[in-house]
């Protein structure tokens, strides 16, 4: 399976805490400089990357960015909406119509950029929502977020690319519209009745961990609705988007996801495990590199899962044996 990086994992690692970042050496970086920091240091273990329109990639910088990326492409290319201020009540949800004209341009920008250098474009709406009851109308809010996805939809359409659309609970909006699955697919859905039909769920592992969603559960739910678009690999303590490194934690949850991909057949049409770490005080190129490697052993285990044997016992609802089966493969006697 091909991989692709957010080259935001190699950031200066900010908090609110730390506005000036936990690796402030960084700060100020360019893209370029980033993109090669990761190239040199990745190799080949890394096929593609991904990047913020407008903020880390846009029509300025592709030339010198993809000068650095020596080759490797440029897999996917998201909304930079919850990086801009003037959206910080909301961009295409947004009551003032003159705020979501302005995210709904950059969004078609970014969607339009997308196309024109073959990547598919990722949505995570991070800024559409809200932080306290009583502060937005719900039902005229959910109606403009809708519908401007569906003009960004479209406009990927017309691109001939996908448009992966990423849910999280919270932050930075403290209740964000599309907070799980369940309203992701109520987005999708709405769209396809509306004969709009490229939209995909990007998984973002920390992000369903963090809502108790089940990472095997959802990848089979999605795959068997055709609907499986792309994987943004972490791992975390389930209650905050650590974005830690892949197999940290929740490893069992990421072997059963493993191989509910093998079963779906992911990868095989070309979709990626894309890698979205936040490595606060560790080096980021090394801590990429530990993910990649231990995804690999996890996938390889996923593997040796006797799958035939596992089928059996689930037909039956049998948890011992399908532990058994799976410590055999992790090498268990």
């Amino acid at each position: 399976m091909k991989t692709s990086l957010g080259i935001w994992a190699l950031g200066p690692m900010v908090t609110r805490f730390v506005p000036g970042g936990y690796q402030p050496e960084h700060a100020g970086e360019t893209t370029v400089v980033r993109v090669r920091r990761a190239v040199e240091g990745l190799g080949d273990l890394m096929d593609d990357y991904e990047f913020h329109y407008p903020q880390e990639l846009s029509e300025q910088n592709l030339d010198e960015v993809r000068s650095a990326l020596d080759e490797h492409g440029i897999y996917a290319v998201a909304t930079g909406t919850h990086l801009n201020p003037r959206f910080g009540k909301g961009g295409l949800s947004s009551p003032d119509d003159a705020v979501r004209a302005d995210a709904l341009a950059e969004a078609l920008a970014a969607a339009d950029f997308a196309a024109s250098v073959g990547a598919q474009m990722i949505l995570w709406p991070g800024v559409e929502g809200y932080n306290y009851p009583f502060q937005t109308p719900y039902a005229e809010a959910w109606a403009r977020f809708v519908d401007g996805v569906g003009e960004v939809a479209a406009r990927c359409r017309q691109g001939g690319i996908k448009l992966f659309l990423e849910h999280k609970n919270s932050e930075p909006a403290m209740k964000i519209l599309m907070r799980n699955v369940g309203m992701t697919l109520h987005v999708i859905h709405t769209l396809r009745a509306r004969g709009i039909d490229n939209v995909q769920v990007n998984m973002d592992w920390q992000h369903l961990l963090m809502n108790g969603e089940s990472l095997g559960e959802y990848a089979a739910l999605l795959a068997a609705e055709g609907l499986l678009g792309h994987q943004h690999a972490n791992s975390g303590w389930g209650t905050f988007d650590d974005d830690n490194m892949v197999g940290a934690t929740a490893f069992m949850e990421t072997l059963e996801l493993a191989l509910e991909l093998r079963r779906a057949g992911y990868g095989d049409n070309g979709e990626r495990l894309g890698f979205d770490l936040y490595p606060y005080t560790e080096d980021a190129v090394a801590a990429v590199r530990r993910s990649v490697l231990q995804w690999r052993f996890i996938w390889d285990v996923s593997g040796r899962i006797d799958d035939a044997a596992l089928r059996e016992a689930q037909s039956r609802k049998d948890a011992v044996r399908a532990y058994e089966l799976v410590y055999a493969a992790l090498g268990a006697e």
